[in-house]
């Protein structure tokens, strides 16, 4: 199990950098956002390759960050209903759900979507509008996006069982949301 957990702790450590290294997208996709409308205003101007890179850093925000999400416990779930059961219980249903639904649909999407990649890569696809962009960039964002999020769940899986066997605390205690804390109480009651 220790080389289990350090190969998680590798894993948390990659998505983490990768999460805070695509932060600046963010700001990318929004300085784009905002040169594309006001040359669109200001001058009567527009780029269908401006707006595609808008999409492209959108998509590249989402995707990326998927493995981020779920690392730091901020995906969704139902708290509400979650929290009614026991802590060893919450976590016997993300080790059912990581197993039965999180892995196989990530490493399915990542498996469909690398032929596609492929084929706009060595075909040098581009997009049908104007001006627009090459398509391989937008079309890789998918199976890397869900190769990331394949591996945390790994890692997550690697943790939660670690915490069945009593060897770590577990680690989304630390990511405790008062509100819904506060509202389990109030049902409990």
């Amino acid at each position: 199990m220790t080389i289990l957990l350090a190969l998680s702790r590798l894993i948390d450590a990659v998505n983490e950098y990768v999460g805070r290294a695509v932060y600046w997208l963010v700001l990318a996709a929004v300085l784009v956002s905002s040169v594309n409308a006001a040359m669109r205003y200001a001058f009567n101007m527009s780029s269908n390759a401006w707006l595609e890179a808008q999409w492209y850093l959108f998509a590249a925000v989402f995707l990326l960050c998927a493995g981020h999400t779920l690392l730091h416990n901020e995906h969704i779930r139902i708290d509400v209903i979650s929290s009614l059961f026991s802590r060893r219980t919450r976590v016997w249903i993300d080790v059912f759900g990581t197993l039965f639904f999180l892995l196989p649909m990530a490493l399915m999407i990542m498996w469909l979507s690398w032929p596609m990649f492929m084929h706009a890569f060595v075909g040098s696809e581009m997009s049908s509008n104007a001006g627009g962009l090459l398509r391989w960039p937008a079309k890789l964002l998918v199976p890397v996006g869900f190769f990331l999020l394949a591996a945390q769940g790994l890692s997550e899986l690697i943790k939660r069982i670690a915490v069945l066997m009593g060897l770590i605390p577990d680690p989304v205690e630390k990511h405790r949301d008062p509100v819904l804390e506060a509202l389990a109480d109030k049902t409990a009651r």
